[in-house]
Order: C-alpha cells, then structure tokens, then sequence
C-alpha cells in the first residue's frame, strides 16, 4: 500500500509546486490555487488509506478536524476584508506552524521515541514551528493594532538569547535523555514565550518581513515533519515553501533598505525618528482645480499606499482612472514592492476593483516614464516616494529603492493630515514646487474628483 500511497503524495506535492509557480503572476494565480487545492484535497483523501491510520476513531477525529477546520477558514475568507488580508495570512501562518509544532509533540511521545534520527528532525520541527506559531500570533496582533506599540524589555536580545539556550538545553535533553517526556512541555512552554520576546520589539513598518520569515519556517518545519512521518508531499511543499519564504524576505529587506538582521535583532524596529527637516510649504490645492490638472493631462500615474486600502477607495480610484481614460488620458498603476502590508498588497486590493493587471506596473517598470508624466497622483504612499532616499545621506531610508514621482511636471497627494512615514521621516516630495495636497479622507477625496471630472 505505501508503494501506492507515495507515488499520490509526490504528485500531490508537483500540484502544490505548480500552483505556486502560477501564483507568481497576477494573471495566472487563480489557477495556481486552483492546483495547490486540488493538491491538497488528493492530499487529505489518500491519508485515510495509511496504513497506519485505521478504526473508526482515527477516521472520525480526522474528518471532525477537516470539518471544523474547513468550516472556520470558508467563513472567515468569505468575511475578512482585503485591507485585513495581511494579519489573516498571519494568524493561518501560525497555524501552519503550530500544527508542526503538535506533530512534532506526537512523534516524540510515539513510535519514533528511540529512534535518534526521527527525534533530531523532530525536535527541529518543534523550535521552529512553535516559534513561528506564537510569532505569528504576535504579528497579528500588531497588524490588527490590537498591540498598538513595541515591547522593549531589560536587555531584551539577552532574555532572547537566554530562552534560545534553555531551548536547546531541551532539546538535548530530548535526544539523550531516557526521561525526554518530563521536559517536553517546559520545553514547548520556552519556545511559545521565545516566539513571542523575539517579536514584541519589531514595528509595524517591519512586520510584513517578519510574516515572511515566519511563513519560511513555517515551511521548514513542515519539511522536517515530513522526514519523521515518511510523508513525499510534506517533504517536497515544505522545501518550497520554506526557501520561497526566504527569498521572499530577502527581496522584501532590500526593498526597505535594510537588513534581514537589522529588522529582526535591532532593539526597537519601529519607526526611527529623523532630525531632518524639510524646507518649503506644503501647497493644499481645490479639488476641482486637481480635476482640471489631471483631466488635461496627457498621462497620469496613480500611486496607492497604504492609506488608499485603510480608505478603501481602490474602487473610487479605479472610477476616477476610467472617467480620466475616457477623456484621452494614459493612465497607469505605479506599485512600490513594500507599498502596502504584504507583497502584492497593492495588486489584491487593485485587482478587486477591476483594474486590469496590464496597468499595474512595478518600480523597475514605472520609474522611467515619471519624467515624461504630466501628473502623478499619489494616495496613502509617503516613504516610498520620498526623494529623501535618493538625495539624504543622512535620512534613514537613504538607498531605498523609490518611486520617482518628484520627476514628474505635477503632484498631487491625498493625505488625511501632515504626518510623516513609517520611517518616521519628513517627506520632501510634499514641499516640492511641483507638489500639491489634497486634504482628507481618500475615498472621499477620490470621490470628489471622480465627480468634479465628469462636470469638466
């Protein structure tokens, strides 16, 4: 039977890859998770012709989970919002992790308790999946502002350091002691409370690296798992997942600027607070003088941020952009790689509101045509068009890669109020010359120019 049984789990495991190779294109993602369920349903059906996995209790324990499980992820996908998208992803994340972190609980209690090599791979799952389980909880929590500020304890790296110790300490203990099963739960206790003290510290502006991080070990985790149980699918999907991740994060620390090791190990992440200061006035501007400007242009570009998704205006955007494309006006989508709380954050909420992925272009894509573009309109971005990074040796998101919307003959920025980036930096782009704010609200100030442009 396991003859059968592996060959299924591998070609459920080339589905998952497939999927996630389609997903890494706006036009083909649909599909991809199309193949990566398909290969997770094949997945859970064969499982039940384990050998190992017979009587009725282990049948009814397994769909009574898939059951309670499918029940609260179809319900709570149908509810959440796509400006919450990034801590769901978070917290399912989490979930990932602690599942590894239970397996590995259960392998090392059961029928692989004296085999050395399983309880190596065993207790590897448990550091990193239960770290990840409880770093991801607190990832959530910031990004739902229900932890609203950074946690810096008394030599706090050393308490980090010192929970590390203790863990490994453990988990020796585990390998080479007979009585392993008194330490396990001091030993899971230690890593639920490292996975929080390494994330408290981390600001929000850093938090979608460290989801990123955490998705990686996540899926390290699970390839380990995969080890113990004998398992194709999870060996292969967690290898993938786990060096996606990682690239993943690496792109998105160089798009910030910064280090993997300075985001996650620095004592306090969140927003650094500049002594630059900025020279000039910022210049409000009429929205019906905003319209004029942009329904006479040759070309616009859009940039959304952050703000345009917690306005939720991407559709008043979208509808601003068709009343501007009926006119005879070029418009495009300018996306920072870090616009947003996740990567393609952006994309999601955009893609939602019917804009087609042809207009969505990246930096590299983008950054040439803003000095030919008689109008850029930018709504809840700051860092990621703020010259400073360019032209301040001193600010610090010096060399991170930007939009260059100062390049542009006008600029026009929505903004609620006069308050500065996640960096905590002034941006210079807002007193420019050919700069110009829009005051408000960003659906609403979206909305206002959708109409002042039709009565053009």
């Amino acid at each position: 039977m396991n003859n059968f049984i592996q060959p299924i789990y591998l070609g459920t495991a080339i589905l998952l890859i497939l999927g996630i190779r389609k997903m890494s294109s706006p036009k083909t993602a649909k599909n991809g998770i199309t193949y990566a369920g398909w290969g997770m349903l094949i997945a859970i059906v064969i499982t039940f012709l384990v050998p190992t996995i017979h009587g009725f209790w282990n049948h009814f324990l397994i769909i009574a989970g898939i059951a309670i499980g499918t029940y609260i992820g179809w319900s709570s996908g149908n509810k959440v919002q796509m400006i919450n998208m990034p801590q769901m992803i978070a917290l399912y994340n989490g979930m990932g992790g602690g599942a590894a972190g239970a397996i590995a609980a259960i392998e090392l209690l059961g029928k692989h308790g004296d085999n050395f090599t399983m309880r190596a791979l065993a207790v590897l799952g448990a550091i990193i999946g239960t770290i990840s389980f409880s770093g991801s909880i607190i990832a959530f929590a910031k990004l739902q502002d229900l932890m609203k500020r950074v946690i810096v304890l008394p030599k706090h790296q050393m308490v980090n350091m010192v929970l590390l110790g203790l863990s490994v300490v453990f988990g020796c203990i585990i390998l080479f002691s007979a009585k392993a099963s008194l330490v396990l739960l001091p030993f899971f206790i230690v890593l639920l409370i490292l996975g929080v003290t390494f994330t408290i510290p981390i600001g929000g502006a850093n938090m979608p690296v460290v989801i990123s991080l955490f998705n990686a070990m996540t899926g390290l985790a699970v390839g380990f798992e995969g080890f113990v149980l004998n398992n194709y699918a999870l060996i292969v999907a967690g290898t993938v997942v786990g060096a996606s991740g990682t690239l993943l994060t690496q792109l998105m620390a160089k798009a910030m600027n910064k280090s993997v090791s300075s985001i996650l190990f620095s004592p306090i992440n969140e927003s650094q607070t500049s002594t630059i200061e900025t020279t000039g006035s910022l210049k409000p501007i009429e929205v019906s003088d905003a319209a004029v400007m942009m329904a006479y242009s040759n070309k616009v570009i859009i940039i959304p941020g952050y703000g345009m998704a917690v306005a939720q205006a991407q559709h008043k955007i979208w509808e601003l952009a068709q009343q501007l494309e009926s006119r005879g006006v070029t418009v495009k989508f300018a996306i920072h790689p870090v616009a947003g709380r996740m990567p393609g954050h952006m994309n999601v909420l955009l893609a939602e509101a019917g804009v087609p992925y042809d207009k969505l272009l990246d930096l590299e894509e983008i950054n040439s045509e803003f000095p030919t573009t008689d109008t850029v309109l930018v709504i809840g971005a700051n860092d990621v068009v703020n010259p400073s990074a360019k032209t301040d040796s001193n600010s610090p998101i010096y060399g991170m890669p930007i939009l260059d919307a100062a390049l542009a003959r006008n600029v026009l920025i929505i903004k609620r109020g006069q308050g500065k980036g996640f960096s905590g930096v002034e941006n210079s782009l807002f007193t420019m010359d050919n700069s110009r704010m829009l005051y408000g609200d960003g659906q609403d100030i979206a909305n206002k120019l959708v109409h002042a442009v039709k009565a053009i």
